[in-house]
């Protein structure tokens, strides 16, 4: 890191979070901190996009590419279908009851029970997510400034809490609007800068040309097979009713859009998400992709983590590691010949290369799976993985000065927003559907659903106790964000723990609000025990998953709860069948 670096680092930061708190500062009431008010259907589509693209989407989803190829992109292929139901029919119902969360319109459908047992699920859900949001770009600083993980964690959440409290929503979404549009123009400019550094007798088309014969380019998988995370036909079930879920009833979400300046402003900011994410996705993995392609040419790392290299020399075993990466370097160097033979060979000699240059891949491969296993057996504190630091070495050690400043400005805006949305909308949920909420039961086991008579019996006096509460509770959800990030490094990689986090509770919140608005004879008793039931069965089946008792994608999680949920309070429902509650519907 250079002096240009860092003053491009911290204007970039500095500006945007400047930029949020004074659009916002007129605004420091209950409806701005957790709703924000009167918001374009830009700044609601720029803002649902920052808080779901995390520094996760800019650390991880390049390493996935390198490693596994475009495949991972079928994942958003239910994303359209998923939005266009919920701007027909979720939508108008959160605005008829102007609520403050997705999960006070349960309790006019069903009842108490079921509203606090679905916001439960969330706060579970996204409490768990928010942590992994905030180790991500701690890896960042821990590798730039060889500080220790565990200390940068606890820098970076104590940052992102005072960041979130003093804003709300509105100064979150406003400030997310610009910081998507700087993380948007740094990994565009970050993807032509690689393009440029391909040495001359690779082409953009020949590099393309060279991903296909080594797997990368695979991006549609039409198998049938459970057990395939990433296929077609997984990301059009399991991924729309992910989507579905994430989008129509994740509070992290909804709250992104509940604040438009009208139904359509909102409709619009979601349509322009289901529209632009895709092509987002496939950008970024095509990042990957390209940086793949880069070390094809230029001899890569042997393992990217270098902090793990350099422990397992201070161990004294230096000399074996020496021999790996000779062996590693041997290899790649054979690779390399035959590529460059490759791009002149014409007809059935190309392809004999062909198969010369991905038997030296498998080899190289195999070298780096050999020293992983000998970095843990050195020292079982080294990170295994390195996937995630893929895009983050060739960024220091292969862009230009100042370059270097704003690509780590995109991944950190995109930690700052994503956790700042996560925390904002599990303090709102905690206030509204537990605290708030619970303080009437007794006075009135019912809750009125029309806003604009509960908000009249807010005096100034009680309306800033919630207002200090919220961000009382805001302070709570980012200090125990940080204790589970100190425990993240256990995992494999980010994006696909967050999306396992997510599928193990969304399909059962999915198969609640179908009920609640489309199966309107069904009441809550049946509907509150199936879902019980569907959550214990989803958590059973990871439980088998990760036990390889079972084999299936965990997509799947959220097509088994929400087909658990509807079968079972459809049975339970027709068995014992009882007057149905009141409907709220658009057409009310």
């Amino acid at each position: 890191m250079q002096t240009l670096d860092w003053i491009v680092l911290g204007i970039t930061l500095v500006g945007i979070v400047l930029y949020g708190v004074w659009k916002s500062r007129k605004d420091q009431n209950l409806d701005g901190f957790l709703r924000g008010e009167k918001m374009s259907w830009s700044t609601i589509g720029l803002s649902i996009m920052a808080t779901q693209a995390s520094a996760i989407t800019f650390l991880s989803t390049p390493g996935q590419a390198y490693e596994e190829g475009m495949g991972f992109v079928q994942f958003y292929f239910g994303l359209p279908i998923a939005i266009v139901i919920i701007s027909a029919f979720f939508l108008p119902v959160y605005y008829k009851m102007k609520v403050f969360t997705a999960y006070e319109y349960l309790e006019k459908r069903f009842d108490l029970r079921v509203r606090l047992f679905t916001a439960l699920l969330f706060l579970v859900s996204r409490g768990l997510a928010a942590g992994i949001t905030i180790y991500a770009p701690a890896i960042i600083l821990s590798k730039i400034m060889s500080w220790n993980l565990q200390m940068t964690i606890l820098i970076v959440g104590i940052l992102v809490i005072l960041y979130t409290v003093s804003g709300g929503t509105k100064a979150v979404s406003m400030t997310q609007k610009w910081q998507m549009v700087v993380i948007l123009f740094g990994m565009v400019l970050a993807f032509f800068l690689i393009v440029h550094e391909l040495p001359d007798s690779l082409s953009f088309a020949s590099g393309m040309e060279l991903a296909g014969v080594l797997g990368k380019m695979e991006i549609i998988d039409t198998s049938l097979e459970l057990d395939n995370r990433y296929t077609l036909i997984s990301g059009l079930t399991g991924g729309v009713f992910l989507m579905l879920s994430y989008f129509g009833t994740d509070q992290s979400q909804v709250q992104r859009y509940l604040g438009g300046k009208s139904l359509k402003e909102s409709r619009l900011g979601l349509i322009f998400n289901g529209l632009f994410k895709v092509p987002m996705q496939f950008f970024i993995l095509l990042v990957g992709v390209m940086v793949f392609i880069f070390y094809q040419v230029v001899s890569p790392p042997i393992f990217f983590n270098s902090s793990g290299l350099e422990r397992a020399a201070d161990l004294g075993y230096n000399g074996q590691i020496e021999i790996h990466k000779d062996h590693f370097n041997e290899i790649q160097f054979q690779k390399q010949e035959a590529i460059a033979k490759w791009l002149k060979a014409e007809g059935h000699a190309k392809l004999e290369l062909e198969d010369d240059i991905r038997h030296f891949e498998a080899e190289a491969q195999e070298e780096r799976e050999e020293v992983k296993d000998f970095l843990q057996a050195v020292d079982p504190g080294i990170e295994r993985k390195d996937s995630d630091y893929i895009f983050l070495t060739f960024v220091l050690d292969y862009m230009p000065v100042g370059i270097v400043g704003l690509l780590l400005a995109v991944i950190m805006s995109a930690a700052m927003s994503s956790t700042a949305g996560e925390l904002n909308a599990l303090a709102s949920t905690t206030v509204v559907d537990f605290v708030q909420r619970l303080r009437l039961t007794g006075k009135d086991e019912s809750i009125d659903s029309n806003y604009e008579l509960r908000r009249k019996e807010l005096d100034e006096d009680s309306e800033g106790s919630i207002l200090s509460m919220s961000k009382m509770f805001t302070a709570l959800w980012g200090l125990l964000a940080i204790v589970i990030a100190l425990s993240a490094n256990l995992v494999d990689n980010l994006i696909q723990l967050v999306n396992i986090l997510g599928s193990l509770f969304y399909g059962t919140i999915l198969g609640i609000f179908i009920i609640a608005f489309f199966l309107k004879k069904i009441t809550a008793r049946p509907v509150f025990i199936a879902a019980i039931v569907a959550e214990i069965a989803v958590l059973v089946t990871h439980t088998l998953n990760i036990m390889d008792v079972i084999e299936i994608g965990y997509l799947m999680y959220n097509v088994i709860g929400c087909g658990v949920v509807l079968f079972l309070a459809l049975l339970l429902s027709a068995i014992n069948p009882d007057s149905p509650y009141d409907y709220i519907d658009a057409e009310d």
